[in-house]
């Protein structure tokens, strides 16, 4: 029986801004595209980050393919929680945790999700260490550029 196309990920980050402030920069959707290069055409159905909301768009890691997904919130308890369901060429499940940790936070994520377009199900099964690799560099993006968005604390 072959493996199945998944990555699971869970790192925690640390923050020197608050709970809150992490928070309120989570908030701004319409900037997200700006702050991070791989992501794309993206919507927010709703006016505002809370359970039911959902996010449309495209991710373009630093490999050959394009995944379109929908983040469906499924919990959102600010400014602590965030959990949500991810579907399209990617299902699963997700979570961002943010702690007080000092004056700053720790911010832990997770998620798994599988991989569901046939050419990036059968990439999986011939170099899943590339596949991981591109994941996580588009992480390590992602992160980075929402450190230079926040700035100092």
């Amino acid at each position: 029986m072959s493996r199945r196309p998944v990555i699971t990920y869970r790192r925690d980050y640390e923050f020197p801004n608050s709970p809150s402030d992490l928070w309120e920069a989570i908030g701004e959707v319409d900037h997200f595209e700006d702050w991070w290069p791989w992501l794309t055409e993206l919507r927010l159905e709703g006016d505002m980050l809370k359970k039911g909301s959902v996010l449309r768009g495209v991710v373009a890691p630093p490999l050959p393919y394009r995944m379109r997904i929908e983040v469906e919130l499924t919990g959102c308890f600010p400014p602590r929680r965030m959990e949500a369901l991810i579907h399209g060429d990617l299902e699963g499940e997700a979570s961002l945790d943010i702690h007080p940790a000092g004056v700053g936070s720790n911010v832990e994520v997770t998620w798994t999700v599988e991989m569901m377009q046939g050419p990036m199900r059968l990439a999986d099964r011939m170099a899943h260490p590339l596949l991981q690799w591109g994941h996580d560099r588009v992480v390590e993006i992602t992160v980075a550029g929402f450190r230079k968005r926040l700035g100092p604390a």
